[in-house]
């Protein structure tokens, strides 16, 4: 069994980050109890306050965090946190502690998953492949890794047979998918911090691409 499944409530350590805030909405529009702490109230907090999440700006353990079940509540953060009194309780107490690329990860293991990665490009392509499956009014999920203009959002929500995943080749969380579908837009030298150089940036697309079962449907700019 997929391990997300036995879980009902979701608090999400940053929930204010662009790819945090997606899968706080995923699993809201699931049904799910979901929560959250991010250090400032911004416009995308508020707009996930509005929408019915509960979201506190305070680093403090308090009745809202004491309460919570380990048995059934995933806690997922984003790596951007570094320390944190919430996130320090979690883990000492034994709470199931995920980063947001493995939960992402384990979503599309359940999906027929169209996954679009790339130094640059990705949001505008992953967008127009959302448009595409809302068109055809598909039981889609779509996790964007920006605002959408014709959303207003960075989650769309039609079902979840099939899911629309901008892959974010940052710390190599892209690896964590299970694409059945994969598109590459390019693969300029980025994020050294974490590869080094260009030869190891795109040995890591490539790791990216042998996840697609299937050549035919990995898609890919051909190099003149």
């Amino acid at each position: 069994m997929n391990i997300i499944n036995k879980y009902q409530t979701f608090y999400f350590v940053g929930i204010g980050g662009i790819g945090m805030s997606a899968l706080a909405r995923y699993f809201h529009a699931s049904g799910k109890n979901v929560l959250g702490y991010d250090k400032t109230n911004t416009k995308l907090t508020q707009q996930l306050l509005n929408e019915g999440i509960d979201i506190v700006f305070d680093d403090i353990t308090d009745e809202k965090i004491t309460s919570l079940q380990k048995e059934n509540t995933l806690v997922i953060y984003t790596p951007a946190i570094k320390k944190l009194g919430i996130l320090d309780y979690f883990n000492e107490n034994q709470f199931e502690v995920l980063k947001r690329a493995k939960v992402l990860g384990l979503i599309t293991e359940n999906t027929d998953c169209i996954a679009v990665a790339g130094t640059h490009g990705k949001t505008t392509t992953s967008t127009l492949v959302a448009h595409l499956c809302k068109e055809a009014d598909l039981p889609f999920s779509c996790f964007l890794g920006g605002i959408s203009e014709n959303f207003k959002s960075n989650f769309l929500y039609n079902g979840s047979q099939y899911s629309v995943v901008e892959a974010d080749e940052y710390d190599r969380s892209f690896l964590n998918l299970s694409p059945d579908w994969a598109v590459i837009t390019s693969t300029d030298a980025d994020h050294l911090d974490i590869y080094g150089d260009k030869n190891t940036i795109e040995e890591g697309f490539k790791q990216f691409a042998a996840l697609v079962s299937e050549r035919q449907t990995a898609f890919c700019k051909k190099r003149n």
